[in-house]
């Protein structure tokens, strides 16, 4: 079990974005108080400058801007380089590369090998001690990966909600403790089925929801990638490129940028929010290029058909939190950003090359965003001398794997599409017997 070490007092506020309203976090909080209406709410940090610690701290040297009441050993921080290969096939001078994964040679040592460790860690390091809950995530597949690990070694309890056709992006370099399970949503599937199956089992005692995007400890922990960015770079970049399937990880990036705008060492430049989807799933590129500032409606079995196809599996979310105060419309009203879409064969080709000329292999996701940096410097819309932050979200897996001895998790139970209440009490009384609060 990883060693669990408190943190001296990190005073923090919460504020509503719609409202402005500051407010005491109360615990876990994911929303504004009573009568705000609906709005992300952001953390507000005693210091306006960022103080970095210790490169031994891993993740939590960057405390001093992250929502956490306790620090656990064995995070590792994105890293940042600028690219000599893709920079020279792309005909760029300024591009900068913020790796999440397993990547030894450039320190990069996350073991899940994707940046959902920055929010697992982060997260779990805002939980106090006496919640008495099981935390219950849905994912796809990386956020599962990422928080299994975390809570397995720090053994807090935690149910994983994932499609079964999404099993196989759930290995580990060892056996999980037994306070992690996992439930699924049958073949057929996709991420909005376990959403909804969670949102199920954080209806009874005992349970709590991870909270995805109103959780500021998720937001801040993945805005580490531009806490890592700007501080190697010494400056704000024009452009922020990555794939997108809830956006979460995008309204991080553009909250980080707001604070260093308070800093005041790094200039004073938003940077243009470039989020990508991967096609044929692409929901938010539809909403933003029909100037909607809600997701369009979908059918259901067309989404589920349309996830299917996609080589980029975990940007499938068709409820994002796009449309919400504070959520990814504002981001990119606020950053004068665009949404592209790129396809599976444009992405694999971009994999390839990135693998090629940086010498790493990557996530479909990240290949989604190197293919989608790639074709807007096709049409002109970069320039050769324009600063540019890559977000390459997950790497290494395959480096990972070929070093590692697998361990797979297997569900403790497969439900229907849509389960009744009934039978998911039962599951979950059998399955989390040993934890008092139930």
């Amino acid at each position: 079990m990883e060693k669990v070490t408190n943190l001296p007092a990190i005073p923090y506020k919460l504020k509503s974005v719609k409202t402005g309203k500051i407010f005491d976090d109360k615990g876990w909080q994911l929303e504004p108080p009573d009568g705000e209406g609906a709005s992300l709410i952001r953390a507000i940090y005693k210091e306006d400058q960022l103080v970095i610690g210790s490169d031994k701290e891993g993740l939590f040297k960057y405390r001093s801007w992250l929502p956490v009441l306790k620090s656990m050993k064995g995070s590792s921080a994105p890293v940042t380089y600028k690219s000599e290969g893709l920079s020279s096939v792309l005909g760029l001078k300024n591009l900068w590369i913020t790796f999440s994964g397993y990547w030894p040679e450039k320190g990069a040592q996350m073991s899940t090998c994707s940046f959902k460790e920055t929010e697992a860690y982060t997260v779990c390091g805002r939980m106090g001690d006496g919640l008495g809950k099981v935390l219950v995530v849905a994912s796809a597949g990386n956020t599962a990966r990422a928080f299994a690990k975390v809570c397995s070694d720090n053994k807090i309890p935690l149910l994983l909600c994932v499609p079964e056709d999404n099993l196989d992006s759930l290995w580990f370099d060892d056996q999980l403790d037994e306070c992690v399970r996992l439930v699924c949503t049958r073949s057929g599937s996709d991420y909005f089925d376990a959403i909804h199956l969670s949102n199920i089992i954080v209806s009874f005692p005992g349970f709590i929801a991870e909270g995805g995007a109103k959780n500021v400890a998720r937001r801040d922990g993945m805005g580490t990638t531009v806490l890592s960015a700007v501080t190697t770079i010494g400056a704000i970049p024009k452009y922020y490129f990555q794939a997108v399937g809830s956006g979460t990880g995008a309204i991080a990036a553009w909250e980080a940028n707001l604070r260093f705008i308070d800093d005041g060492r790094f200039g004073k430049q938003k940077m243009h929010l470039m989020v990508s989807q991967n096609s044929p799933f692409h929901p938010i590129y539809d909403a933003w290029k029909a100037s909607s500032r809600d997701i369009l409606p979908m059918d259901d079995d067309h989404a589920r058909h349309c996830v299917n196809i996609m080589d980029a599996k975990v940007l499938s979310n068709r409820k994002p939190p796009y449309s919400i105060v504070g959520g990814l419309f504002d981001a990119l009203k606020d950053t004068d950003g665009d949404v592209s879409i790129v396809t599976n064969e444009e992405s694999r080709c971009a994999g390839r090359l990135f693998k090629d000329v940086e010498g790493i292999d990557i996530h479909p996701a990240a290949a989604v965003a190197v293919a989608s940096l790639s074709n807007e410097v096709a049409r002109g819309k970069i320039h050769a001398d324009d600063l540019i932050m890559l977000n390459i979200t997950g790497g290494g897996e395959a480096l990972f794997k070929a070093e590692k001895n697998l361990y797979y998790l297997k569900p403790d139970y497969i439900f229907d599409i849509n389960p009744s209440i009934e039978m998911v009490d039962s599951v979950l009384k059998e399955m989390f017997s040993f934890v008092e609060v139930l």
